[in-house]
Order: C-alpha cells, then sequence, then structure tokens
C-alpha cells in the first residue's frame, strides 16, 4: 500500500492495537491528523492489506480494495474529500466531525471541498451538512437542478425520520433533529431486533386478559415503585409522602406539552426543600462527582453544558422532540435521544436524573408505546441494572473530559473555559439507546408480570385468610409482610405479638398455604 496522506498505518492507535497490519481510515483518520479535540469513534475502521472484512467490538475492518484515494499527491481538501466519502458510506453521518470541519477550515476552503464532484451523491450530503451546521449558505455555491433527490442519513447504517427536501442541495433531510440539538443511533443487530419484537403491542397483548382492578392496582403499586427506584439511584430514601408526590408527577406523564416552563415545574415537583438549591436553569458551571475531601476541588465524572449555552441547548432539545413526535421513529430510539440528551446537557442544579427518568416515561407515553393509566416502571429496571446505567452513562461522559478545559471557582465548582457546545448537541445515543430497550424488555418481560403475578396471589391470599379468620384488611397486609420478609415463616416476635391469638396449628396452616401460593 502507498502511504497515505490521511489514512494512517501504526501499530497502536488511540491506545488501541490494530486487530490486522493496515492503514486507519474515515473518521478516526480524520480527527487524528486534524487534531480534532473530540472522541475517536467506539468502533474505528481500517484497511488490511489482506482480502478481509469483519467487525469487533473496537474495528471495522476492510480488504485493500476499500482503502480511500487520498495519498500523497493530493491536496488536503482532495485527500479529506475521499475520507469523508469513505465515512459516509461505510460509517455513516458523524456530525461532531462535521461541526469541527466546519469551524477548522475558512469558507473557501469548504466551498472547495464541496466542489470537487459537485453533482456526486457523497458532495451533496457534505455540502447539506456544512451549511446545516454553518447556519448559512456557502458563497459561490449554485443550486443544483438535473439530479434525482438523496437522503442525508442513510437508513441502512443510522435511524432517522421521513424527512424534507433540500431543493438547493437536492437533498432530503432526515436528520431526526435540528442544528441546535441532534443526536444520531446506529443501527445495530440489537436495536433492529427489538423494533422488530414489537414490545408495545407484546404487552398490550398481555394486558388485554386482565381485570381492570387488578390492572388499576398494579399501575398505582408500579407508581410508587418507579418513583422511589427513582429517588433510589440518586442515593436517596424519601418518606412515602415524598415518593408519591413524585409517583403522581410521572403519571401524568405524556399529558403536557414539554416545554421550558414545563422542566422547570417539573424541578419544582421533584425538589422539596429549595432552601439550598437555585432552582430553575443554570446561572452557574455544574458538575457531577465528588470533592477532594482534603481541599474541596472538584472531582468530575460528568461535566455539565456550560450555563451560557443552556438556552440553545434547551431550546434545539425541545424542538427536536416535537420534530420527532411528529415522525415514525421508534418511541424507544425518541425516548434515548431526549431523555439522555437531557441528562448530559444537566441544565439543573439538581433533579436532573429524576427529570430525565420522566422524560423517558413522557415520550413513551406521547408515542403511545404506554397504555393510557398503566404506568411504564422503566426505572425499576434501571435500578436493577445500575451497573450498565452508571456504565453508559460514563461512556458519554469519561471521553470528554479529556476535551473540556476548566478551573475551580471560589465555591468548589467547575468554570468552563473552552467552547464545547458542540458535545451536547451533536453526539452518538446507541450505546444508550441499547441499553433503555435491555430495561424495555426487563419491564416488560419481568417487572409488570410480576407485580400481576403478585397481586392476583395476594388476593387469593386474602380470600383465604377473609374465608378462615374474618382478618380485617390491615391485618392481612401486615401479615404477609412478615412473610414476604423472612420467606414464609412467621416470626416468633409476631407470633407473639401482633398475631398472638393464632394457635400454632393455624400459623402452619397460613406458612402452608403462603408458600403454595406464592412459592
Amino acid at each position: 500500500m502507498n502511504t497515505a496522506h490521511f489514512s494512517q498505518s501504526a501499530p497502536v492507535f488511540f491506545g488501541r492495537t490494530l486487530p490486522e497490519e493496515g492503514h486507519v481510515v474515515g473518521y478516526a483518520s480524520i480527527i487524528s491528523k486534524l487534531e480534532f479535540r473530540i472522541p475517536i469513534p467506539d468502533q474505528i475502521s481500517m484497511v488490511c492489506s489482506r482480502n478481509k472484512k469483519y467487525k469487533t467490538d473496537q474495528w471495522s475492518v476492510f480488504s485493500d480494495k476499500y482503502l480511500p484515494e487520498d495519498h500523497l499527491g493530493k491536496t488536503e481538501i482532495e485527500a479529506l474529500y475521499s475520507q469523508l466519502v469513505f465515512s459516509l458510506k461505510y460509517e455513516g453521518v458523524n456530525l461532531l466531525v462535521f461541526s469541527q470541519l466546519a469551524k477548522h477550515y475558512d469558507e473557501q476552503e469548504l466551498t472547495d471541498l464541496v466542489s470537487i464532484e459537485p453533482e456526486g451523491q457523497y458532495s451533496r450530503r457534505i455540502w447539506f451538512l456544512v451549511e446545516w451546521i454553518l447556519g448559512k449558505a456557502l458563497l459561490g455555491k449554485k443550486k443544483l437542478t438535473r439530479r434525482s433527490y438523496i437522503p442525508v442519513i442513510d437508513e441502512k447504517l443510522q435511524y432517522a425520520v421521513e424527512g424534507k427536501k433540500s431543493s438547493r442541495h437536492l437533498v432530503i433531510n432526515n436528520l431526526p433533529g435540528t442544528s441546535d440539538f441532534c443526536p444520531l443511533i446506529k443501527k445495530t443487530q440489537k436495536l433492529e431486533k427489538y423494533i422488530h419484537d414489537n414490545y408495545a403491542e407484546q404487552k398490550e397483548s398481555y394486558l388485554k386478559g386482565l381485570r381492570k382492578d387488578i390492572l388499576q392496582r398494579a399501575s398505582a403499586f408500579l407508581l410508587l415503585k418507579d418513583s422511589k427506584a427513582s429517588f433510589t439511584i440518586e442515593g436517596e430514601n424519601p418518606k412515602n409522602k415524598r415518593a408519591a408526590r413524585w409517583g403522581q408527577a410521572i403519571g401524568q406523564a405524556g399529558s403536557k406539552v414539554l416545554s421550558k416552563e414545563e422542566l422547570v415545574r417539573l424541578q419544582q415537583t421533584v425538589i422539596e426543600n429549595d432552601r439550598f438549591v437555585e432552582m430553575g436553569f443554570r446561572k452557574k458551571g455544574g458538575f457531577v462527582g465528588e470533592h477532594d475531601r482534603s481541599s474541596g476541588e472538584p472531582l468530575p465524572d460528568h461535566i455539565s453544558a456550560k450555563w451560557e449555552d443552556l438556552d440553545q441547548l434547551v431550546s434545539g432539545l425541545l424542538a427536536t422532540n416535537d420534530k420527532l413526535l411528529n415522525s415514525k421513529l421508534d418511541a424507544v430510539l425518541m425516548a434515548t435521544m431526549i431523555a439522555f440528551g437531557f441528562v448530559f446537557i444537566h441544565p439543573f442544579e439538581d433533579g436532573n436524573g429524576r427529570i430525565h427518568r420522566y422524560l423517558i416515561h413522557h415520550v413513551l407515553a406521547k408515542k403511545k408505546f404506554s397504555q393510557q393509566g398503566m404506568i411504564f416502571p422503566v426505572s425499576s429496571s434501571i435500578l436493577d441494572h445500575l451497573d450498565d446505567y452508571r456504565d453508559v452513562l460514563e461512556a458519554y461522559s469519561h471521553p470528554l473530559l479529556d476535551f473540556i478545559e476548566w478551573e475551580e471557582t471560589p465555591d468548589h465548582n467547575v468554570k468552563v473555559l473552552n467552547d464545547t457546545l458542540d458535545y451536547y448537541r451533536f453526539f452518538d445515543a446507541t450505546r444508550q439507546a441499547e441499553f433503555l430497550y435491555d430495561c424495555v424488555q426487563d419491564t416488560i418481560e419481568t417487572i409488570i408480570p410480576n407485580e400481576i403475578i403478585y397481586l392476583t396471589n395476594y388476593d387469593e391470599f386474602k380470600r383465604y385468610l377473609d374465608d378462615e379468620f374474618e382478618m380485617p384488611d390491615k391485618m392481612v397486609a401486615l401479615l404477609l409482610r412478615f412473610l414476604d420478609q423472612n420467606e414464609g415463616k412467621l416470626s416468633k416476635r409476631a407470633r407473639e405479638k401482633e398475631f398472638v391469638l393464632l394457635s400454632d396449628q393455624e400459623i402452619v396452616e397460613i406458612e402452608q398455604n403462603y408458600k403454595s401460593i406464592f412459592l
């Protein structure tokens, strides 16, 4: 192979050992060559010298016939163009890279870039993306008139919306967002299987045959359970009254239009005591993490968007939310983009995590994934998979820590010094989408059925106690709680105190009936 202009040959690339001898190509090579301060893609493309083509978690390996024609002798712009064509063809759209290109090159260089093959489909897509990000037309570029329309997002590689035609570029803008907020999600075998399995329809089918009173009670229990789980994820253990208040808010998910005012209302609902919290959108920096015990220095795991960027980012998120609600995009994918986008931006001083999980409920309800009146307790599943949840949050946050410049403030907060807007408006949400769909599957196949089974068993056990002992509801609930806590056995203390009126034989029979019904 010839030495390439952008393509790079080395045994190790950004700490990763190449699986074959060859050249790193595509977006990773562009980021490295132009020294962009953005994370390398999760999956790096490379071309090897042998006739091989395969994928691993970290690599997409191609044979040498795929090597971009960016060898020495070409100008930098020509070499860049060949790498972008490869990237669009095999890696999809990386908006973070395009946003960096729009800043790195001047207007004439960008015009030269999109004029290399002016009527070619890849040139038109590059042209559209550059102007879409810049928010203005490149001078000297004229409309095309003799070509059919091609989509900006290749739907074999990434999820998109129906889109609108751009007559200037002869492309269909099927990006699932606005230029102020547009996460993208790759098509993976896992996500495609989940979407094909149609979980919303599965849930409706098994709920259809259940009694209305069971469904209503299950919904009430799941509402409180989800609310408590959301607090527990934040390391809090709220009283039932506070959990019920937030549960009531969750129960209204999807009933209101999402707006800045609604987000502030949700924060006011979730923060019971605002004495030590500055409410509303931040007017200072923010981070998630710890403080050094001796010095108080911030030790960030995640650095929030600059407060000066919040108006643009939140407005963009809300505009994208409205756009996606009117699209056919899968409900769980949309929930991923909006909910995780919100928590990455972290617009409030406190309450972001719980509102982030509320937004999952909101989108699923708005997209009619959740049955009306039946809460979808996804926070309960997140709590059961807390390590995985932290992993997908850190998969976004940790790589960015190398590129965010900050200094400590007098109150031991962080002040971000560089431009970080693009990190929060353009990111890949594939890992987060796969995680959320895992939780959706768990909720549908385990959490909701288990709650309904429990309530059905509870009713059967209560009927037995009513028939045999005419036991009041309050005592039935207490007895059942003791049996649940002690693997079906009534403790000596309970036998001698709350249930002293029961004989030994009666207790044996109650324990046997409990085990036959519940275990």
